[in-house]
């Protein structure tokens, strides 16, 4: 009877976080979810209290690249990435395109998937008005690059920390190993994403006179996120965890730039989605309660069969958390699954090809990554919906395409 009511209370919770009736914002679900599993006595107060800890670098990781994201769009730095590309398109939507597909696999790489699908598109979306152009084809490449290039580099997703914990390889490793799916993953997605939206892609873009100019705390701004990105690789190429040198980045930045803007730092501050850090509480929360309701179980029986089966189970175990990331988003599918290989012993292949499952499986449909879920919710907010139906029939074609090349490109 606990074990059907732990998985009850939990699948209830992540549903809820996902479908967000009445608008409660997704924090909420989880958490009051979390907070049922402790008042029922399914999950041991000191079993919340370690799955919380496990999580500090993942807190941490996030503070730092949501402050730092922040800062870039109080100072402008989005909407003027996003004019450079309407002036660069030369009034081409096809090459306009391009271009915000290329801005949004360095914002990925560098700030991490989040800063693309939900800073980063409300600027897209207000240079594309300008521009007078379709905008669907250019918002769906804000969302579906965040999550076919979060594996590029070890800072790109938060789910990258959350599959390898403390062993994360070293940047090195990292770009051995990784390099060529990624390159697969963006092409593969470019290129189905770009012959689905050919018809809009041969309008021409209005002319857009004046430029957006960046200001002096703006370059600032962007200087300051090119040397916490430096700093953080330099880190990972140490191995070297990512959480505290990227809050520390992060805080570093705003006291720069607070040299030329003092109001930047508290604006950044106070536009941070501060609800992103109890909701991943929450969710390791519930990953534990799973797990002890027999979730670590099943998932230490499928890795064990994808061990067995080497190439193909990598493979079959790829498409398996990608698919399964789409019913209960990627962040527990990828805590339930690195806890397992953890236990296991398994840091090797078969974790690289559970990870670009659970970063690129999230392109089927909205409910897949917290990022897209952001994104669906910001494009709401500035009046240009894209339904969750009309998203699934481009990741029906877009997300196998990318995830197959991309897990055949693994070595």
């Amino acid at each position: 009877m606990a074990v059907a009511l732990i998985w009850i209370l939990s699948l209830a919770s992540v549903a809820l976080m996902l479908a967000r009736p009445r608008g409660i914002p997704e924090y909420v679900w989880i958490c009051g979810g979390a907070l049922l599993l402790l008042a029922g006595r399914l999950l041991p107060l000191a079993s919340a209290g370690r799955a919380i800890l496990d999580g500090v670098d993942v807190y941490l990781f996030l503070t730092g690249m949501m402050l730092l994201a922040e800062l870039a769009r109080e100072e402008g730095v989005f909407d003027w990435v996003a004019d450079v590309a309407v002036h660069h398109a030369r009034g081409s939507s096809g090459r306009l395109f391009l271009w915000i597909y290329g801005a949004g696999v360095v914002v990925t790489a560098l700030l991490s998937n989040d800063a693309t699908a939900v800073v980063m598109t409300p600027a897209v979306l207000a240079a594309l008005r300008r521009a007078k152009v379709e905008p669907r084809p250019h918002l769906l490449a804000c969302a579906l690059i965040a999550n076919a290039a979060s594996f590029l580099l070890p800072i790109s997703n938060p789910a990258n920390l959350v599959v390898f914990d403390q062993h994360m390889p070293p940047l090195g490793r990292w770009l051995a190993v990784f390099l060529l799916p990624s390159v697969a993953s963006i092409g593969a997605t470019f290129l189905c994403l770009r012959v689905i939206c050919r018809e809009p892609l041969r309008q021409r873009t209005a002319a857009v006179e004046e430029p957006y100019r960046l200001q002096p705390a703006g370059w600032l701004a962007l200087a300051a996120i090119a040397v916490a990105a430096v700093v953080l690789l330099v880190c990972s190429g140490f191995g070297i965890a990512l959480g505290a040198p990227t809050c520390a980045v992060g805080v570093v930045a705003l006291g720069l730039v607070a040299v030329r803007d003092r109001h930047a730092p508290k604006n950044a501050i106070r536009n941070v989605s501060w609800s992103v850090l109890p909701l991943v509480a929450g969710l390791f929360m519930i990953v534990e309660a799973l797990n002890r309701a027999g979730l670590m179980r099943l998932t230490r029986a499928g890795i064990g069969w994808a061990a067995v089966h080497s190439r193909l189970g990598r493979f079959t175990g790829g498409f398996a958390v990608g698919l399964l990331s789409n019913v209960m988003n990627n962040l527990p599918v990828g805590l339930a699954a690195g806890t397992a290989l953890r236990q296991m012993g398994h840091h090797g292949p078969l974790a690289e090809a559970l990870m670009i499952g659970v970063d690129l499986g999230p392109n089927l449909s909205v409910t897949g990554s917290l990022a897209t879920i952001l994104w669906l919710i910001a494009l709401r907010r500035e009046g240009a919906e894209i339904t969750g139906w009309s998203f699934l029939k481009v990741g029906a074609v877009v997300m196998p395409v990318a995830l197959a090349l991309a897990l055949l490109a693994l070595r």
